[in-house]
């Protein structure tokens, strides 16, 4: 009987670390070399060029079993290495795309037409590449030529680097010598224009280029950097061996000129300067995308690791960078527990790293202010380092699967100035959006799906509670939620002024509406133990503690509240909510605001707020990766509750941060 999928073997501990991506790229089972007879395995699965590749060919040959070789695909992801889940992938099984001697899989699909259906979707992909200014890598800063450090005015040709001896050149047929042959051609045919070169960001003082320069002594300029394709697309002409850049060159309409044999070269697409081993049938750039980047490449969604198409790959690849290059200096961070740091870690990566954490807020101002960096504190209670650039962070409005008083990792997380969305004293970056943003129809549309989702699919921030049993009301008579909030919390001392506790809330709603049945929701982190109430509001008619806040909202005619975001959940559903307090959501005349608000002189729709509040404003991780995503893929992992693995140090830090919590809840409530 024959196995339902074949069954293969990688030839590297590292590839075995890969081996569940390995497994849904080849749909096949995965074995470790050596740990299963050969008769039992089916093939041998290598990296490209390196030591894991030739030991799968070896053995190949060797028990006559076929061969499979992977490479980084040529959207690969935000920065090299391994830390960054890549996009996508390579499958060769006759060679490798690099290798011009032996035949690949790439070079097969090249020469194959395309239909109208095919060349139409090249084009909007090549589109949204370009527009998009995409590439392999993108943690690159995206600036204008004139920050590049090219002389004003004149005109250039690219020269583009590689690292001295990877297997790439000697798979085009070439060597050193040729970036030297790159140079003298550049000079001499191009005799007006710079010389700059594309340095490669692993090669360091094994340049190829700027070692032939040295030794030629032709003057060249290296711009700093930067995303590629200012260059490239200004660039009288771009000068490669082998590079994917020269690739992305020629999407930008640049004349290239290949010094090596490459996937895209000796096909009329470039002008050649050797000879390929095999004659090539012209192809048009479309036939080779589609064969290289929708034939060859296989993409893997970013976040729970299953294949995707193209479009979807360059959608969130998109999403990363947008994101990360919001964060321009790298962070500092000084005295945040450990939990803070991780909890803050996957928010601030940007193109200049991942966030440095120091001891002190002193040493972290210091290294900050040494490094052209910036500090980055949790909340409003600490105030500003002076003479450094500052970020706050504080918890975003769809949150999490989870509290976090209970150790939920946050997937949102929102960055501010000096003052964070919930601190009234001043405009919040949440406020200035909402008064100053010019919000397009298309954002409006998004916001309207979005909000459409939110309440369909039942999500809240903390996405916590169950079923519970609503109480029987005379019909007709007004029900109001009104929910509770952690007293002590920042949002009530910096953004209630006047109502500052659970029960004098619930006595001025009682005020206003003196027949109406008053639901007090406890907040989730008080029924838990974890944080105070303070004393019971005794003028509501029910105070409940079971069951998610989005389902009192559906039950009741009305919220009112102090600050909480349960007025905003309310709002995207159509329920008239009264404020007592200064929210982020009052005063755009859609609330009855209880507190003028004099700055807060706009008038806003449901579908604005939700706009800046949602999309424009937060951050956003995804559960199951800790990489940055949309809010609606967010949403829809939500709604599908899958499980998180939890960690056995998380459970318990969690136990621990319980127990300490609970105690100190108890000594204040018997102080109070």
């Amino acid at each position: 009987m024959s196995r339902a999928r074949p069954v293969v073997a990688v030839t590297s501990p590292g590839l075995w670390a890969q081996r569940r991506e390995i497994e849904t790229l080849l749909d096949a089972d995965i074995r470790l070399l050596g740990t299963s007879l050969p008769f039992a395995i089916d093939g041998y699965v290598g990296w490209g060029g390196r030591a894991s590749g030739l030991r799968a060919r070896r053995f190949g040959r060797r028990f006559g079993k076929r061969v499979v070789l992977l490479e980084d695909g040529f959207l690969k992801s935000y920065a090299p290495g391994r830390d960054e889940p890549a996009h996508s992938y390579v499958v060769d099984r006759s060679g490798i795309y690099f290798d011009a001697t032996r035949p690949n899989d790439l070079n097969a699909l090249a020469e194959r037409g395309l239909t109208d259906d095919q060349d139409g979707r090249v084009r909007s992909v090549v589109d949204f590449i370009r527009k998009n200014r995409l590439s392999k890598y993108n943690n690159s800063p995206i600036l204008p030529l004139s920050d590049s450090g090219l002389p004003s005015g004149r005109p250039f040709v690219l020269i583009i680097d590689q690292v001295a001896g990877d297997a790439s050149i000697a798979g085009a047929l070439a060597d050193e010598t040729r970036f030297g042959d790159m140079l003298v051609h550049a000079r001499d045919h191009y005799p007006d224009a710079v010389i700059a070169a594309r340095t490669h960001p692993a090669a360091s003082e094994r340049s190829p280029v700027i070692n032939a320069a040295r030794r030629l002594g032709i003057d060249i300029v290296v711009p700093g950097r930067m995303n590629p394709w200012p260059l490239i697309e200004e660039a009288d002409a771009v000068y490669t061996v082998s590079s994917q850049l020269g690739f992305e060159a020629l999407m930008s309409g640049t004349k290239v000129h290949a010094f090596g044999v490459t996937y895209y070269s000796h096909r009329g697409l470039t002008v050649d300067h050797c000879a390929a081993p095999v004659p090539r049938p012209p192809a048009s750039l479309e036939a080779v995308f589609h064969a290289a980047y929708i034939d060859y490449s296989r993409y893997l969604d970013l976040h729970d690791r299953r294949p995707v198409e193209v479009e979807r790959a360059l959608d969130q690849m998109l999403t990363v960078r947008q994101q990360r290059n919001q964060v321009t200096p790298r962070i500092y961070t000084g005295g945040l527990s450990p939990w803070k740091r991780r909890a803050l870690d996957p928010f601030v990566v940007g193109p200049q790293g991942r966030a440095v954490h120091c001891a002190s807020l002193k040493q972290a101002v210091a290294l900050a202010k040494a490094n052209g960096g910036q500090v980055a504190l949790w909340g409003t209670s600490r105030p500003m380092p002076d003479a450094v650039a500052a970020v706050r962070f504080e918890d975003g409005f769809i949150r999490s699967r989870g509290l976090g008083a209970n150790l939920a990792l946050p997937s949102s997380l929102a960055m501010d100035w000096d003052h964070v969305y919930y601190d009234a004293r001043g405009e919040s970056r949440l406020e200035h959006i909402i008064a100053n943003h010019v919000f397009s129809d298309d954002l409006i549309e998004r916001a309207e799906r979005l909000i459409r989702s939110i309440v369909e699919k039942g999500v809240s921030k903390y996405n916590v509670g169950d079923a519970v049993a609503f109480p029987t009301v005379v019909p007709g008579r007004l029900r109001i939620l009104v929910p509770g909030q952690v007293e002590k919390d920042a949002s009530i001392r910096y953004g209630s002024p006047v109502v500052k506790t659970n029960r004098g809330l619930v006595t001025a709603v009682r005020a206003l509406f003196p027949e109406a049945y008053l639901a007090y929701k406890e907040h989730p982190d008080v029924t838990s133990g974890m944080r105070s109430g303070g004393e019971v509001p005794d003028a509501a008619d029910i105070i409940v503690r079971d069951g998610d806040i989005k389902d009192w909202i559906a039950w009741c005619d009305r919220v009112e509240t102090m600050t909480s975001l349960a007025g905003f959940e309310a709002l995207i559903r159509d329920k008239p909510v009264g404020v007592h307090g200064i929210p982020f959501y009052a005063g755009w005349g859609l609330t009855d605001d209880r507190l003028p608000v004099p700055r807060r002189t706009r008038v806003a729709s449901k579908q604005m707020l939700a706009a800046a509040a949602l999309i424009l404003y937060p951050f956003y991780v995804h559960p199951l990766s800790g990489m940055p995503c949309r809010v609606e893929e967010l949403v829809e992992e939500i709604a599908l509750k899958r499980h998180v693995p939890v960690s056995v140090f998380r459970r318990v830090l969690l136990a621990l941060s319980q127990s300490i919590n609970r105690s100190a809840v108890k000594i204040r409530d018997r102080r109070a």
